[in-house]
C-alpha cells in the first residue's frame, strides 16, 4: 500500500497540522495521522481541544485502494519536516506502509519511522460529521480560548466558520481543510464569563452609545487611488490580474473603436492577455502549493518596487540561454521603420481631434505644417507621413 506526492504537498499537509498534535501524556494523541481512503490522502491531528484535518487528492494511480492509517509519532515529525525542507518541491516522494513502519522514499534518500499500529485513533471523521451536522441552538456566543487561535495562522488562508452552540465545537471550513475548536467554560471576568450575548453587550452599552448607527467597516479610509503599491498578498494580487484583463479589454474596444489607434490597440491585447497568464499561473500554482504562491507574489512584489525589472529581464534572459541583445535590436529596429514611414502617433490623434471638432461644426484654422493635412477629396484631415531627410550634394 502506498501513495505518491511531491515535497511542498506533503509539507504543507504536516504544517498545517503539526500545532494541533495532543502532547506526550497521551500516546495515540503525539504525533500526526497519515489517513489514506480510496479519494484522499489525510493528515490529522488533535490534542482534544483542536482538531485540523488537511487533505490532499490522490494521483490516479493511487486512487481506489484500501484504506490504511499509521501515526507518526510526534518526536518524529520535526525531523520528518526538515528532511522534507532538504528537497526541492516538485520531487515526489512514495509514502508506503510495512509490518510496524512507515518509509518516506524521496529521490536521493529514504525515511523509515517505527509506528505503533496497535493504538487507537478516535473516530475523526465522525468527530467532524457530528459537528457539521449541529443545529443552531439560540443566539450562539461561545467563548473560545485566544491561546489556540494562532494555531489556525498555518493554514495561511482565509476560514469560514460555522458556530452552532455556546458549549459545542466551532468548525473550520478551507480549501482541502476542516477543523475544530472547543469552546471554553468561561470563566475569569469580563464577556467571557457571560452566558449570552446581551448580557456582553449590555456591559459596553454605555461606550457604544456614543457612536453612529450606520457605520460600516468598509467606511474606514482607503489607500489613495493614485498612489500604485505592490501588494504582497496572493488574493489582492489575483484580483488584480483579472481586473487588469477587464480594463484591457475595454481599453482595447475603445482604442480600436474610437482612437482608431492600432498600436493602442495591440498593447491593450497583449496586456490583457499577459494578466490572464498570470492569473491562470498564480492559481495554479495556488492550488498545488499555496506556500510557494505566497513566496514567489513576495518576491516578485520586491522586485517590482526595485524598479529593475529590465536590468532583471535582462539576467534572467541570458540565464536562460536567450539572447537579449538580438531582441533590443530588432525591437529597435522595428520602432525606427516605423518612425520612419508611418505618421507620428500625436498627428494622427490630432488629425482625428479635428474632424471631430469640424463634425461638431467647430470653427478653426490651421496653417500649412508638415504634420497634417485636409483631404477634400475624403472631405477629412489626414495625417501625413515623414519625409525622407534631403541630403546634401
Amino acid at each position: 500500500m502506498s501513495v505518491t506526492i511531491n515535497a511542498h504537498q506533503l509539507k504543507l499537509l504536516l504544517d498545517q497540522t503539526a500545532d494541533h498534535m495532543g502532547h506526550e501524556g497521551i500516546e495515540q494523541l503525539h504525533g500526526i495521522r497519515l489517513d489514506v481512503d480510496s479519494q484522499y490522502l489525510y493528515a490529522v491531528a488533535t490534542d482534544r481541544y483542536t482538531l485540523a484535518a488537511a487533505r490532499y487528492r490522490l494521483n490516479h494511480g493511487d486512487q481506489n485502494q484500501e484504506p490504511w492509517a499509521r501515526l507518526i509519532p510526534g518526536d518524529i515529525v520535526p525531523a520528518l519536516r526538515q528532511w522534507i525542507d532538504t528537497m526541492k518541491g516538485a520531487e515526489y516522494i512514495t509514502i508506503s506502509t510495512a509490518k510496524d513502519r512507515l518509509v518516506f522514499d524521496g529521490p536521493l534518500a529514504d525515511l523509515t519511522v517505527a509506528t505503533n499500529t496497535a493504538l487507537e485513533y478516535p473516530d475523526w471523521r465522525g468527530l467532524l460529521r457530528t459537528i457539521a451536522a449541529q443545529t443552531i441552538d439560540g443566539e450562539p456566543f461561545p467563548a473560545l480560548n485566544t491561546d489556540f487561535l494562532p494555531r489556525w495562522a498555518a493554514i495561511r488562508q482565509s476560514l469560514r466558520t460555522r458556530v452552532t452552540a455556546d458549549q459545542k465545537a466551532v468548525l473550520f471550513f478551507g480549501r482541502d481543510f476542516i477543523g475544530a475548536q472547543m469552546p471554553s467554560r468561561g470563566g475569569g471576568l469580563g464577556p467571557s464569563e457571560d452566558q449570552t450575548f446581551e448580557n456582553a453587550h449590555s456591559l459596553w452599552s454605555w461606550t457604544l452609545a456614543a457612536g453612529a448607527t450606520d457605520v460600516d467597516m468598509a467606511s474606514l479610509p482607503q489607500p489613495q487611488p493614485c498612489h500604485w503599491e505592490v501588494t504582497r498578498d496572493v488574493q489582492e494580487t489575483a484580483a488584480n490580474l483579472l481586473r487588469g484583463v477587464l480594463d484591457s479589454t475595454s481599453n482595447a474596444f475603445n482604442a480600436d473603436s474610437f482612437d482608431g489607434d492600432h498600436d493602442a490597440w495591440y498593447a491593450h491585447i497583449r496586456a490583457g492577455v499577459a494578466d490572464w497568464a498570470a492569473y491562470r499561473y498564480l492559481d495554479a500554482l495556488h492550488q498545488v502549493d499555496p506556500r510557494a504562491a505566497l513566496a514567489v507574489v513576495a518576491d516578485t512584489a520586491e522586485q517590482l518596487d526595485s524598479g529593475e525589472l529590465g536590468e532583471w529581464a535582462w539576467d534572467m534572459a541570458e540565464q536562460a540561454g536567450h539572447n537579449p541583445q538580438k531582441w533590443q535590436d530588432e525591437q529597435q529596429a522595428r520602432v525606427a521603420k516605423q518612425m520612419a514611414e508611418e505618421p507620428r502617433k500625436w498627428a494622427v490623434r490630432l488629425a482625428l481631434a479635428l474632424n471631430d471638432a469640424r463634425q461638431a461644426d467647430i470653427n478653426f484654422r490651421v496653417d500649412d505644417n508638415p504634420f497634417v493635412t485636409y483631404d477634400a477629396e475624403a472631405g477629412e484631415w489626414k495625417a501625413i507621413k515623414p519625409q525622407p531627410a534631403e541630403t546634401s550634394a
